[in-house]
């Protein structure tokens, strides 16, 4: 059997025009946008194939590796429609690439889903029962883990705001840790709670919700080209009327950081993304002069992050440093091998 394949060209369609949408079935469909994600995306993808409750997973393809879109067209044909590829559109940034995947899909749910997250037996099933608990429109994460088994960083988040940014960068959440003034955005070093719970944000590398709920509010804004736009749409749901919750019934690992893109080029998008959130956003609560204030520090963090990125590299042309990702990107090589070999 050949590999199904759809081929998606760019298009502006707005993701809440639902003329061309397929009809919704009860089950759930996941989303997993890649760029140049490596030999975890296969494993990723072979994670939710297994979920019971999974009727189809969607890869939009920004752009891969040809050897990993190889292993995944034949992954395709061995599971008839279950895997469906959309490639052809280019590089046109993660909430881009959600929307494409959310207008294609068929099932009552959509999982949003990392191509560096790896789903546990029974993930899915064990969310949707959290899911069954709530009513109107939700949106609900996992508990995201790090490879040791340590809660990561963005699993769940208080609201980010100029002032919380402001706080991060300037670091003055030393000077009063308890404050609740200097309250940092990632909550992870926080207790876990034992039970599911309304939160202000989760991360986007593990996101169920109905499928009416990501329409509900036009989808993922595609002018946030990477980074904060899981930010983005949490605000706008809550705003909308729609509730966040995160739940710890399940863990997911994350691996984070396995796509090969420029380092540099992320870091510019994720300033240009983090300027635009805070202007679009909070305009009337806060003062231009303290917004201004703020996008200048996010623009000279990235500064300084660019020029040590760029320093490494230095050093890795002249032999005085190892370099950067290497173990990460063998490890990841081994995992793939390990689920291939199943």
């Amino acid at each position: 059997m050949t590999a199904s394949k759809l081929i998606v060209e760019p298009e502006n369609t707005p993701a809440s025009e639902g003329a061309s949408r397929p009809k919704p079935r009860q089950c759930v469909s996941v989303i997993i946008v890649s760029y140049w994600t490596g030999p975890l995306l296969v494993r990723s993808v072979l994670s939710a194939l297994r979920q019971p409750e999974v009727s189809e997973v969607i890869v939009v393809d920004n752009g891969n590796w040809a050897d990993e879109m190889t292993r995944l067209s034949a992954i395709a044909g061995e599971n008839g429609d279950k895997l469906q590829i959309i490639s052809g559109h280019g590089n046109v940034g993660y909430a881009a690439g959600c929307n494409i995947g959310a207008k294609a899909a068929t099932g009552q749910f959509l999982f949003l889903l990392n191509p560096d997250a790896i789903l546990p037996d029974n993930a899915v099933a064990e969310l949707l029962a959290e899911g069954s608990k709530l009513e109107g429109n939700w949106l609900m994460g996992g508990k995201l883990v790090n490879p040791d088994g340590t809660e990561q960083a963005g699993s769940r988040r208080s609201p980010l705001t100029p002032w919380t940014a402001f706080v991060e960068m300037t670091r003055i959440y030393k000077l009063a840790p308890q404050h609740p003034y200097f309250r940092r955005f990632n909550m992870h070093q926080d207790p876990c709670p034992e039970e599911t719970i309304p939160i202000p944000v989760i991360s986007g590398a593990c996101m169920l919700m109905p499928r009416d709920t990501f329409f509900a509010i036009d989808g993922m804004d595609e002018d946030y080209f990477l980074h904060v736009e899981d930010v983005d749409f949490c605000l706008r749901l809550r705003d909308a009327g729609g509730e966040v919750y995160f739940s710890p019934v399940t863990s997911i690992p994350h691996f984070k950081s396995s796509s090969r893109s420029s380092k540099l080029r992320v870091e510019v998008k994720k300033a240009q993304s983090l300027v635009r959130y805070f202007w679009t956003h909070f305009r009337k609560p806060y003062p231009a002069v303290f917004l201004a204030i703020v996008s200048v520090l996010v623009w000279v963090v990235t500064g300084l992050k660019a020029l040590r990125i760029l320093l490494r590299r230095a050093l890795r042309l002249v032999g005085l440093r190892r370099r950067t990702g290497g173990e990460s990107t063998r490890r990841a090589r081994r995992i793939s091998s390990r689920s291939s070999s199943r």
